[in-house]
């Protein structure tokens, strides 16, 4: 799908197309953080919940116009129960992280978030019966390693808000094998279309348990976290358009940079030593994955 951002390609659109995917990605770190805080500031008023059924209500609204431009063609779907059921994971993992938000430092948060890759690799090896080899296996224990580097050995740093990020990132994971297998016959328009019509029921019957009527300012704030959830979507699709995924994802570990400077400025969180070590070894496993993966299909390609 060629994205068209009249805004961001006015920009940039003179740069070679590696360094606009690299600034992209690295736009969509910061608009996704700044959603972060956004839903941890809203929710000394309103339940997660009932954030992520507005979240999944304004994705909704996003992407309204793009479905009437496109005629109604665009919600064919090949695999209706699995995006069904993606859907309602996504609705799920939304409400999760949002939860999560709400308990730990934007930091950790954005550290711990790196492991869905990892789970995703390990997902792809039991569903899809990808090969396991043993560069793939070091990577992943040093990813792992990471993890119990940020949560410490004795699970000091295990608290609830971090137990809830790597439950998300195992949902994360499960959704990304998913969406493999839907877009061998879906488009990725129509998948995105149908994560968020489906999600939608599902936070809408969770916020009813929690329900509060929001604010006029309490709106306002929905509206902002809508506005950066899609622009985050809209700029990461934009970033792999503009180049190849190796080039960047080493643009992903802003998204630390970033959660540390926010959590700093607005909630005065500091993130220690050891979540920027694990974060570190996290992020540097899924890299190498991805790096090495691209390298194996280039060879297969060329040896086909």
């Amino acid at each position: 799908m060629n994205l068209r951002l009249p805004l961001v390609d006015g920009w940039f659109g003179g740069e070679p197309s590696t360094l606009r995917g690299m600034v992209f990605m690295l736009m969509a770190g910061f608009c996704g953080t700044l959603m972060g805080a956004s839903v941890r500031l809203l929710t000394s008023d309103l339940h997660p919940f009932e954030i992520a059924f507005f979240r999944a209500l304004f994705g909704c609204v996003f992407l309204a116009p793009l479905v009437f431009r496109q005629g109604l063609g665009l919600l064919k779907s090949h695999r209706m129960r699995l995006q069904a059921f993606r859907g309602c994971l996504q609705g799920a993992a939304t409400m999760i992280f949002f939860t999560a938000l709400s308990l730990a430092p934007l930091a950790k948060i954005a550290a711990l978030n790196f492991t869905a890759p990892l789970f995703a690799t390990v997902l792809a090896i039991v569903v899809l019966g990808e090969a396991i080899r043993s560069r793939r296996i070091t990577a992943l224990i040093v990813g792992f390693a990471g993890t119990m580097v940020i949560v410490r050995p004795s699970f000091a740093g295990l608290d609830l808000g971090s137990a809830l990020i790597l439950v998300n990132a195992v949902t994360l994971a499960a959704i990304t094998i998913l969406i493999k297998i839907v877009l061998r016959s879906d488009t990725s328009v129509t998948t995105t279309v149908y994560g968020f019509l489906f999600a939608l029921p599902i936070t809408a019957i969770a916020s009813l348990f929690v329900w509060q009527t929001p604010t006029w300012m309490d709106l306002a704030w929905l509206a902002v976290i809508g506005v950066l959830g899609g622009l985050t979507h809209l700029l990461f699709a934009k970033s792999l358009d503009e180049a190849e995924v190796t080039a960047v994802l080493p643009m992903g570990f802003a998204k630390l940079i970033w959660a540390s400077i926010i959590g700093y400025l607005i909630f005065a969180e500091t993130p220690d030593a050891w979540t920027w070590i694990g974060g570190a070894m996290i992020f540097s496993a899924t890299t190498y994955i991805a790096f090495r993966e691209r390298s194996l299909k280039t060879s297969a390609n060329e040896h086909s």
